[in-house]
């Protein structure tokens, strides 16, 4: 495993095209050196803004697991999913699991906000960061998931719960 503070999972996907495939024993392939290749692939400004947004997640929550899941996406996790990197033409997307149950008083959420659980927020090129903002929205969804870790989502406490 790395040894840096951030934590890696090794989850399923692929890597960024020119990548070695997954092997237990090549530390280049645990998925915070996934994150750092897409980022590097990219070469424009949405690796920017991807690199930019991973260090803020870092920077919010120091404890957070970076994983690589659903074919290449950038995840970042504590206690259940934090928010996504998912890169497109023209959007960087940040997508947060339970953004639903998220206050954002600054008005970060752009995206998906029909949803009754997630929300995201699209950051297109030359857009500016509203880092405290963001940290906030990022140590509240930490939060969330820290107090429902012990009692699991409501789908899964039904699908346990003895019939009537």
């Amino acid at each position: 495993m790395p040894t840096s503070k951030v934590q890696s999972v090794v989850s399923a996907g692929k890597a960024p095209a020119g990548s070695r495939k997954h092997s237990p024993s090549n530390p280049a392939d645990f998925p915070s050196a996934l994150i750092a290749a897409k980022i590097k692939a990219l070469a424009d400004w949405r690796g920017e803004m991807l690199s930019r947004l991973r260090a803020l997640i870092k920077a919010a929550d120091p404890e957070v697991i970076e994983e690589w899941k659903w074919m290449g996406t950038p995840v970042w996790s504590h206690d259940g999913i934090i928010c996504t990197g998912e890169t497109y033409q023209s959007v960087v997307k940040t997508t947060f699991a339970k953004g639903a149950f998220l206050a954002d008083p600054s008005g970060l959420f752009n995206s998906s906000l029909e949803g009754k659980v997630r929300r995201a927020i699209d950051f297109r090129e030359g857009d500016k960061v509203n880092e405290a903002a963001l940290k906030a929205l990022i140590r509240a969804a930490v939060d969330l998931n820290k107090s429902s870790a012990g009692g699991g989502s409501t789908k899964s406490s039904r699908a346990r719960a003895a019939p009537k």
